[in-house]
């Protein structure tokens, strides 16, 4: 398995559209594999393919509490969402050490191929529900800072600009 470089915003390539999966193969296993030990090394809960520059609909994540349950999204599709909706702060790894609110469904059912290509649906509540938006959103080039303000939008995309530059230097 090997360590994927996760982009970081506001770098271009998160606004790329992911395509789908056409073949559940040995290179797609690989990914999510490389993606699931990505993730965990950087102690997030999701990680969407658009985020280590891979334009394909795969999606990783494990919101348990032991983060020993991990799920595999492949060419997700949300066939059902509540009317309810909840605000909660989320983060990215794509966007490190920055967090705010979002409003998202409270309850979504997801459709997908697993790891094998195997159908399956996922209901999802609560920190599950939260990171499955996310991630889809990954996929269609929307980061979570697109929620926000354009004055804060704004102030995240000049404090990541200049981040990049002093990590450049160092």
């Amino acid at each position: 398995m090997a360590r994927l470089s996760i982009l970081r915003y506001p770098d271009p390539r998160l606004h790329t559209v992911a395509r789908p999966v056409t073949t559940v193969d040995a290179r797609i296993r690989q990914l999510v594999d490389d993606m699931l030990e990505t993730m965990y090394e950087a102690e997030g809960v999701g990680l969407a393919a658009t985020q280590v520059d891979v334009h394909e609909r795969v999606i990783v994540m494990d919101t348990s509490e032991s983060h020993d349950r991990p799920v595999v999204l492949i060419n997700p599709e949300i066939i059902a969402r509540s009317d309810e909706m909840s605000l909660n702060e989320e983060g990215c790894l794509s966007v490190p050490a920055t967090y705010d609110k979002v409003n998202r469904h409270a309850r979504v059912t997801v459709r997908a191929l697993d790891r094998d290509g195997q159908s399956f649906d996922l209901e999802a509540e609560g920190l599950t529900s939260i990171c499955v938006q996310h991630e889809m959103d990954h996929l269609v080039g929307k980061v979570f800072v697109e929620y926000l303000s354009t004055l804060k939008r704004d102030r995240i995309r000049t404090r990541m600009i200049k981040k990049a530059r002093e990590e450049q230097k160092a």
